[in-house]
């Protein structure tokens, strides 16, 4: 450390002593060396000014991915990191000017403490005699004055030259240099250290009243400190004041000076930074929503929330993980609103079988919990905890509809090997456009819904190299679910002819592009207009929505029959979806949904496509999500919404052809429509049977590995027997 110290103060000594020949004063150098300092960082200055401002632009897009990836710590890191380069943003070069500072202060450090080296350059025997002599005449050894020897030497030279002179081997022009040597700087001595019977008490008081000034120059005008919330700022100046203060009263005045000097000089740095970089220049100030402050009951609220949920969450893990309890089927739901996706597959299970169903879900307030089904049995373990959780999993097969198994946040259980992963998808779409690469791959078994599903993911198989997975032909349980309310709804009240816009809460969807040229082409034509947002967008971003129903006012008037335009924030009934005529979308799945069970089709607008896996088309495969926008209906892209109008007409005149043939292609894309739940159902009881079965038999772990990975590793799978014999039944089609 002390040769890498030396090494950096060697050419700062070169800096100092140039200062020290042009101002012929000590303290005035080290000012002037800080001057010089900051002109040479000014440019690393400018640097990180543009970089702050490309984080303040940033901020919206950041809190839209902390938003739409609550919980999933993982991939909000991923998502971060693809803004980052694609806005060119540097991490580091924030704080480059910052970091650049600890090595200036170690090389200054070893400037300040060896001035017989560094500023007067003398000879390196000559500065040994004279430490020696130092040593001496303190009663003490060169030892003990340690890195000090030079500066104590400086000080002692000064106030007792007599105790040199005439000494062998010190050389009387040596003496001369250092006693011309002036360490005074405003009646304080630079060579010390403060004391607080002493002037010398001034520079760490000054020193930390200095930090303190910055640090109000920097909450007012600094483009991050401005955007940073009281604690943050305030806590940061308390410790840089704290810091500046100790930092100048433990060692040398003159580092003390330099350290005054360094954050006053930072003061017109800050001014010159947002003159070349004006903030307002580039981010627009005025259209950035103010936050509102939670009140303190509404903290207290929330913290006492927080410990209720924990206390709740640690009692339902007890439960979970209680000694002995038997778990067959485990599903884990990410919130209430994905039970409709589970719902008739548990139902069957429940009902033609002995087996309890353990569900676990990270919502507080699921559905689940309401249900009252002894058979189905909740428990809520929250985002954070559940990484540990799934790494404990106990159970013999978990089916969930969270994709990216252990390349995110839940990971295969490290407990048991033999676990069967059942993925559930939650929307009739293209594995390979709207999910991840590697979604699926540590799933055993997946429920496809339809001919594409197989195919996709026995091309991604072929492409990448993977084990085959079991594919059970389960169709679509949720439209099952809406065919048969449909049926129940009857026809409207309204006559008027409705259209739904549904849009997705992917970034770019239809409520932040486009809406405004839609309405524009929908109001006033004799429809009744329906909005019904995302209800993760509605949730996640109220603002925006409360800025959409201000600028349609006038529209939002209530007649006889609900108003020409409704803003839908209630999404416990599907009602005014399946009652419309016409859905408006972007990639929401909904569409297929709409236009499957009302027979009905859906106008499709190109907002940015949602590729979440930038590999898709390395698949031969055209994603259904892609093929089905022209079949089940019409796309246009953003700079068509001036045909929206003409397209909705002809789609209501020719509404009898769209019904025939969306019954085709519903027929053709999705299997066992009316009666998914069985084929599900049956997989699942029949491997719970053929698990029990082997355990009965005493086998170990290995033999009950999902039937998918156990053909993979070992060729012919052990239980082929027993299935042929009928020992297990309803195996996967």
């Amino acid at each position: 450390m002390e040769a890498l110290i030396t090494l950096i103060g060697t050419p700062l000594g070169y800096l100092m002593y140039w200062c020290l020949m042009f101002v012929h004063s000590y303290g005035l150098a080290i000012v002037l060396f800080t001057v010089l300092t900051k002109v040479l960082l000014f440019p690393l200055s400018l640097l990180a000014q543009r970089n702050s401002i490309k984080m303040v632009r940033m901020q919206p897009a950041l809190a839209d991915i902390r938003t739409r990836n609550t919980g999933n710590g993982e991939l909000i890191m991923a998502e971060t990191k693809a803004l980052y380069k694609q806005e060119r943003y540097s991490t580091v070069l924030g704080v480059v000017p910052l970091l650049m500072q600890v090595p200036l202060v170690l090389g200054l450090i070893d400037v300040v403490y060896n001035p017989l080296q560094h500023l007067m350059h003398i000879d390196e025997a000559s500065i040994r005699i004279l430490v020696q002599h130092t040593a001496a005449l303190l009663d003490t050894t060169v030892r003990d004055l340690g890195y000090a020897g030079q500066l104590r030497t400086l000080d002692l030279v000064h106030s007792n030259p007599a105790g040199f002179s005439g000494q062998f081997g010190i050389s009387a022009a040596h003496l001369d240099q250092i006693q011309a040597m002036d360490i005074g700087f405003l009646g304080i001595n630079l060579a010390s250290v403060p004391r607080l019977n002493e002037p010398t008490v001034l520079v760490p008081v000054l020193s930390a009243a200095s930090a303190l000034g910055l640090c109000v120059v920097q909450n007012r005008h600094n483009v991050l400190q401005v955007e940073a919330g009281f604690v943050s700022r305030w806590g940061m100046a308390i410790f840089l004041t704290a810091f500046s203060g100790y930092f100048a009263l433990v060692l040398p005045c003159g580092l003390g000076l330099y350290w005054i000097a360094g954050n006053l000089l930072s003061i017109p740095v800050l001014v010159l930074c947002n003159l070349v970089y004006n903030p307002r220049h580039y981010i627009d100030y005025e259209s950035r929503a103010a936050r509102e402050k939670p009140t303190r009951e509404e903290q207290r609220a929330a913290v006492e929330r927080k410990r209720e949920l924990a206390r709740r969450e640690k009692a339902d893990a007890h439960r979970f993980f209680a000694k002995g309890l038997k778990k067959n089927i485990v599903v884990y739901s990410e919130g209430s609103g994905y039970w409709k996706y589970f719902a008739k597959i548990i139902g069957y299970v429940v009902e033609n079988s002995e087996i309890d169903i353990h569900y676990v879900t990270s919502d507080p307030d699921d559905r689940i919990f309401r249900l009252g089904n002894p058979r189905v049995i909740p428990y809520y373990i929250g985002p954070r905890a559940l990484v540990a959780f799934m790494m404990k999993m106990d159970a013999d097969i978990v089916l969930m509809t969270t994709p990216d198994l252990e390349t995110f946040q839940i990971k295969r259980s490290l407990v048991r090997k033999d676990i069967e992963y059942i993925y559930l998808d939650h929307g009739m779409t293209s594995y390979h456009l709207m999910l991840r690469k590697n979604a699926l791959d540590n799933f055993d078994t997946i429920f496809v819904y339809g001919p594409n599903h197989i195919q996709e993911v026995r091309e991604t198989e072929r492409l990448y190299g993977l084990p085959p997975k079991t594919l059970v032909k389960t169709g679509y349980g949720l439209l099952d679910d809406l065919l048969t309310r449909v049926e129940w709804l009857g026809p409207r009240v309204d006559l008027r002819e409705q259209i739904l816009i549904a849009p997705s809460w992917q970034a770019g969807n239809l409520m932040e592009r486009g809406i405004d040229e839609l309405l524009a082409q929908l109001l006033g034509r004799g429809y009744r207009v329906i909005i019904r947002p995302h209800p993760e967008y509605a949730k996640r971003f109220p603002e925006r929505l409360a800025a959409l129903k201000e600028r349609y006012a006038r529209h939002l008037r209530t007649d006889a029959f609900g108003g020409i335009l409704i803003v839908e924030e209630d999404f416990s009934s599907n009602k005014t979806v399946y009652q419309s005529d016409i859905v408006v979308t972007d990639w929401s799945s909904i569409a297929q949904e709409f236009s499957y069970t009302t027979k009905r089709p859906s106008l499709f607008i190109n907002t940015p496509m949602k590729v979440m896996n930038p590999e898709y088309d390395l698949i031969p495969l055209v994603p259904l999500d892609i093929s089905l926008r022209d079949e089940i209906g019409v796309s246009l892209d953003l700079d068509e919404l001036d045909q929206v109008s003409g397209v909705i007409t002809n789609m209501l005149v020719h509404s009898q052809k769209y019904a025939d043939y969306i019954t085709e292609v519903l027929e053709r894309n999705i299997y066992d429509v009316g009666n998914a739940a069985q084929s599900g159902g049956d997989y699942l009881i029949a491997r719970v049977k053929e698990i029990e079965y082997v355990r009965s038999l005493g086998f170990g772990l290995s033999v009950l590995e999902p039937p998918a990975r156990r053909s993979f590793k070992r060729g012919r799978s052990p239980l082929t027997t027993l299935r042929a014999a009928g020992r297990a039944e309803g195996i996967a089609k």
